[in-house]
């Protein structure tokens, strides 16, 4: 099934082939033994889970150097779980740093063995909420773990001034369904659907959500 992220990312090395094809034996082993995907998911795992944190991609490619700005683009996943959005986005994007984040340190002992198992030098991870992650970050990511307002008010002081990618800093929010009242305290909010991206019926209501902050 990893041949789905070949299809639409035909550009990739094919280190970094290896390392998507590896994921779907590694979330069985360990999902088996903390649940951090839906039974009825995992064996959708490419699609559901893969492709759709990759949906990113289609908003932004990140920078592999910043002005004057030491180690490049970092990225904060608030409420990684298994590690998604962040672990897909760290195979596509490995001169990016990214720093996993979750409350619940079963779901980032999988985490951790992941990266381990792929070799992914550019991943950290810490056990937390968000609120207390030190640091500023060109992005944050996530998929759907709360409300827009309160995903601001966990992020909003995380976010670093100066953007130099072809959207402004902030957050980058997979999330499904009408979001048109949600979104309405957010004027400056762009809803990216991934159904113009991906064919599979299961993106037919999912979106990105890019806000500046």
């Amino acid at each position: 099934m990893s041949q789905i992220i070949k299809k639409h990312f035909p550009h990739i090395t094919a280190k970094q082939e290896r390392q998507f094809a590896q994921l779907g034996d590694l979330y069985k082993e360990w999902n088996a033994q903390i649940n951090v995907i839906s039974r009825k998911d995992i064996d959708q795992l490419y699609t559901r889970h893969v492709l759709h944190s990759l949906g990113i991609v289609s908003v932004v490619r990140f920078r592999e150097s910043l002005p004057n700005t030491p180690g490049g683009t970092r990225v904060l996943d608030v409420g990684t779980g298994g590690g998604f959005p962040g672990i897909p986005l760290a195979i596509m994007f490995p001169k990016t740093k990214f720093h996993l984040v979750d409350s619940i340190a079963k779901k980032l002992k999988v985490v951790d063995a992941i990266v381990e198992a792929l070799g992914l030098e550019n991943v950290t991870t810490e056990h937390g909420r968000a609120e207390k992650v030190r640091g500023r970050f060109d992005f944050i990511v996530s998929r759907a773990v709360t409300n827009m307002t309160d995903f601001v008010s966990w992020t909003r002081n995380k976010v670093r001034k100066d953007s130099y990618h072809e959207i402004e800093n902030g957050i980058l929010y997979l999330k499904g369904g009408d979001l048109r009242e949600e979104l309405k305290p957010f004027k400056y909010a762009d809803v990216y659907d991934l159904d113009q991206v991906f064919e599979d019926p299961f993106f037919e209501t999912k979106k990105v959500v890019h806000l500046p902050l």
